[in-house]
């Protein structure tokens, strides 16, 4: 059973890897550490490979909204039950824009929700499941990890200890790359055998967490000729809120008071409650961008999560779009050394490429109503107005939001 290593930065304390596993995990986010737990369900043996420490991954601030289709998939597998058995519901969202607010009560139209589940503790939850209720091997703190022959049938992949210096060789059957944008999974991927499709906005989000109350009742979103305001509940204590700045800004160019009053300008509306203000804990600036790669799969290598595509936090669908891929991934490995049947592996990246550039579309859609009216352009800022209001005086126009906004467009 592997427990938190001592020292912040080291992997787990386990003796040297065996010199073979049919399943090397390379990244323990959401969907390396959903992999693993479906293959240890399956009493396949895995090693999950991870360059920072566990402490470190279940405290990073990231995403925290699951649609209702991937708590179905955690649940449906036996994970994180009681941290989402806990989670709050979203049910409504709120436009404002030309001085008005305008609720969308989503829930009511489709029966549908969102879950608030920060991936911190979503994370600590996986991560325990995996290694210390099902036993996986699981090392932290690794360096250099790299990936051998995965166009052939006996991929490997070498790493080192950051404890020992020590350099371990594995070899799989097969490599689940799941190390995000800047892990190694994704280079490693054949550049003949592969491409990358790409998009750049143009612009950048200050994303914001603050010690300070919900300002309201559900998601805000703040259309403004000064730029994009979103507010998002996280618990009783924490906020987050993001303004839209110039792509590469210094988040040093927002102090305190320049924050919030931004925030109170841009998410201004009639009989608004007022903002309600708290310490500062994390300024970034996001450069909004997204890109896909295609296929998500060469040789013995399969990619998921951000590793094979990112979708710019303007929709929320990244840590979905990385539990989908997991989902389908751990079950088509664990088919696959099980009972031999790989027409889950096969099918792997053209089934999940289906909803990620279905949700690529709805995120460019989505920017545009969320940037259009602070672009300079009279013409799109119209359109941008008339495309907000069609969605709160045609039944079609907000089922069609509402379908892809919840995740549930082709997928109950």
């Amino acid at each position: 059973m592997t427990q938190t290593s001592p020292h912040p930065g080291a992997s787990s304390a386990r003796p040297a890897s065996p010199a073979r596993r049919p399943v090397v995990v390379i990244g323990a986010g959401p969907a390396g550490l959903t992999v693993g737990n479906i293959l240890r369900a399956a009493s396949v043996d895995c090693l999950v490979l991870e360059t920072q420490s566990r402490q470190f991954i279940e405290q990073r601030p990231r995403a925290g909204v699951l649609e209702a289709g991937a708590v179905r998939g955690l649940r449906r597998r036996g994970l994180a039950v009681r941290l989402l058995e806990g989670a709050g519901r979203h049910t409504t969202c709120e436009f404002r824009f030309d001085g008005e607010r305008y609720r969308f009560p989503y829930t009511d139209m489709t029966g549908h929700h969102h879950y608030v589940c920060p991936q911190p503790l979503l994370v600590k939850d996986l991560v325990h499941e995996y290694a210390d209720v099902r036993g996986g091997d699981i090392r932290f703190g690794v360096r250099d990890v790299t990936l051998h022959d995965t166009g052939t049938d006996r991929p490997s992949v070498s790493y080192r200890c950051a404890e020992t210096g020590e350099r371990h060789l594995v070899h799989c059957d097969f490599v689940a790359g799941c190390d995000g944008a800047r892990g190694v999974s994704r280079t490693a991927l054949a550049p003949a055998h592969a491409r990358i499709a790409r998009h750049d906005y143009g612009i950048g989000w200050l994303a914001l967490l603050a010690e300070a109350p919900a300002s309201a009742d559900c998601v805000l979103f703040g259309v403004h000729p000064r730029g994009f305001a979103g507010h998002m509940p996280r618990s009783a204590e924490v906020s987050r809120y993001y303004l839209q700045c110039p792509p590469g800004d210094d988040p040093e160019n927002w102090p305190h008071e320049r924050v919030w009053a931004e925030l109170r300008q841009r998410l201004a509306a009639a009989d608004a409650p007022p903002l309600q203000e708290g310490r500062l804990l994390e300024k970034r600036v996001l450069d909004m961008h997204d890109y896909v790669v295609e296929p998500m799969a060469s040789g013995r290598l399969f990619l998921a999560g951000d590793a094979a595509h990112l979708t710019a936090p303007i929709a929320a669908k990244g840590m979905n779009l990385a539990l989908h891929d997991a989902f389908l991934l751990g079950d088509a490995l664990a088919a696959r050394l099980t009972t031999g049947d790989d027409r889950g592996l096969s099918g792997y990246s053209a089934a999940s490429l289906r909803r990620v550039w279905e949700y690529q579309e709805f995120s460019q859609w989505l920017s545009d109503v969320y940037h259009g009216t602070a672009s300079g352009d009279p013409y799109r800022a119209g359109t941008t107005l008339a495309r907000l209001r069609r969605l709160f005086t045609s039944p079609a126009a907000a089922a069609a939001f509402a379908e892809q906004y919840l995740g549930t467009s082709g997928h109950p």
